[in-house]
């Protein structure tokens, strides 16, 4: 059975954010983001703008949906205000604004 799919077009303008993970080179592109920090049984807790180590990615958060998430950050390699090297629990990420 074929399921039909609605394609969005996504204004290529628009997109502020491009995240590589490294072992494959899946390339994830985003308008939005945010950082979140988890509670002590591993519950959603608070959205940030920064990360740190502990806190989870998230391209383009709202309430019910995202586009890609990635497990705990575990080191931040490399970090300047326009992109961001880190290890997660599971690959390794390079983060870059594009705007």
């Amino acid at each position: 059975m074929k399921i039909d799919q609605m394609k969005i077009p996504v204004d290529i303008q628009s997109v502020n954010w491009k995240l590589v993970r490294e072992r494959d080179e899946l390339t994830k592109h985003a308008i939005t983001l945010g950082w979140i920090e988890w509670d002590e049984d591993g519950k959603f807790k608070q959205l940030h703008d920064t990360p740190e180590v502990g806190r989870s990615l998230m391209l383009d958060p709202h309430p019910f949906s995202f586009t890609w998430q990635c497990t705990d950050l575990t080191e931040i390699i490399e970090q300047r205000e326009d992109y961001i090297k880190f290890k997660t629990q599971n690959s390794n990420y390079e983060l870059w604004k594009l705007s």
